[in-house]
């Protein structure tokens, strides 16, 4: 089993590499060595512990972590403000007359002057009308005082009181009237629109020839005022 050693009795083999083993007479002598020895299980046991008791947490506190994540995200997807996917703006309106209307027959109706007197509009006709509620448009107005042919009676009508005429060319005429009922709008169905001006050519039998719903140039009405003359 083991073999005496040189200074006591007989003790187990034991490696080489520890040396010699010198067992002291007083256990005493020992306590130094044993307290460290206790101290380091007690650290060594206070490691195991701690891992052990960390372990099965750290799963746990991994998926609440990630639950809460989630559910922050949820939230914040439904109440952020959806401004991408938002409705498309409907498109405005185009600016036209109701269609058919040329052709028509313009309705009788009574018109007023400057001193508040009826005026049949069926008796200015042939007539250019421009509805000037939306804009006064004086150079427009005198473009088209300008080319009206002779015969041709060229007629603002504004919305409570005629507008004032403008400064017109040598020889030209203009009848500034005003439509407070607003039948000529409602006959077209066509809205005032601010900054335009619109107008109506109708012939000497009272019939609607062409509608210009917002005049830009001479050239939108230039042939269809010369034809009201024939």
């Amino acid at each position: 089993m083991g073999k005496p050693d040189a200074d006591g009795p007989g003790l187990p083999d034991l490696p080489p590499e520890w040396g010699r083993v010198v067992v002291p007479d007083d256990a005493s002598a020992l306590a130094a060595e044993a307290e460290q020895v206790r101290r380091e299980l007690r650290a060594r046991a206070r490691q195991g512990r701690s891992g052990v008791a960390r372990s099965p947490l750290a799963l746990p506190l991994l998926v609440l972590l990630v639950a809460v994540l989630a559910t922050v995200a949820g939230l914040v997807a439904v109440t952020w403000p959806r401004s991408g996917r938002s409705a498309p703006e409907a498109a405005p309106a185009p600016y036209a007359p109701m269609p058919g209307m040329t052709g028509r027959p313009l309705p009788a109706l009574d018109l007023v002057d400057a001193r508040q007197s009826p005026v049949p509009l069926r008796g200015l006709l042939p007539a250019m009308i421009i509805l000037v509620d939306g804009c006064s448009c004086p150079d427009d107005v005198a473009t088209a005082a300008a080319l009206a042919p002779t015969g041709v009676t060229v007629v603002t009508v504004a919305g409570g009181r005629p507008a004032p005429a403008p400064p017109l060319p040598a020889g030209t005429t203009l009848r500034p009237l005003a439509d407070p009922a607003g039948g000529l709008r409602a006959f077209l169905h066509l809205p005032s629109r601010p900054g335009a001006a619109t107008a109506l050519l109708v012939d000497r039998a009272g019939v609607l020839v062409a509608v210009v719903p917002e005049i830009r140039s001479a050239e939108d009405y230039r042939a269809e005022l010369v034809g009201l003359a024939a």
